[in-house]
């Protein structure tokens, strides 16, 4: 039994030169024929390095907005042109959920196992409201909003970790 509704598992093509797919399919990596949204995830682990080791934390703010607006234009798009809601290939929402929990995370290699880790549970789960988000929020902002809601309850959980454990799971900077 897969836990991927028949809607989101219809085979497409997709054609990465499209901007909408390119962005919408995490450069790619939502291809991934298993767990596409866990690889969509872990191809943001690297986006996340580069963003938050050199820029600032305001720029890195604004890097995190823009994904999210962007995700919003780029994942309906892609919907749109696929005819199907939520492709489960579609995975720029992961890529804004990851970089919106690592909001609250120095980037340790503790804090970003935790936070992906956190993320992909929620993601996965979809506790009480992301399920019902998921459910009946539709178009771009509806399959971005269960992923950046997950992404807050990961964040709060790695705050939670950084209280408990301090030796392991450093705030980022401004929240020391």
């Amino acid at each position: 039994m897969s836990l991927v509704p028949e809607e989101k598992r219809v085979k497409v093509a997709v054609d990465l030169r499209d901007p909408a797919h390119f962005i919408a399919f995490g450069f790619g990596s939502g291809l991934a024929p298993k767990a596409p949204g866990t690889f969509g995830t872990l191809a943001a682990v690297p986006l996340y390095l580069l963003a938050i080791l050199t820029l600032s934390f305001p720029a890195y703010l604004a890097v995190v907005l823009a994904s999210i607006v962007v995700g919003v234009w780029a994942c309906g798009a892609s919907a749109r042109k696929l005819g199907v809601h939520d492709h489960n290939g579609i995975v720029w929402d992961e890529f804004a959920g990851l970089l919106l929990t690592m909001v609250v995370a120095a980037p340790t290699l503790a804090n970003v196992v935790a936070g992906f880790v956190l993320f992909r549970l929620f993601d996965i789960l979809k506790p009480w409201p992301i399920r019902w988000l998921d459910r009946h929020v539709h178009g771009g902002f509806g399959i971005m909003a269960d992923d950046l809601l997950a992404a807050v309850y990961a964040a709060l959980w790695l705050v939670i970790l950084q209280q408990f454990w301090p030796g392991w799971f450093a705030p980022a900077a401004w929240l020391a």
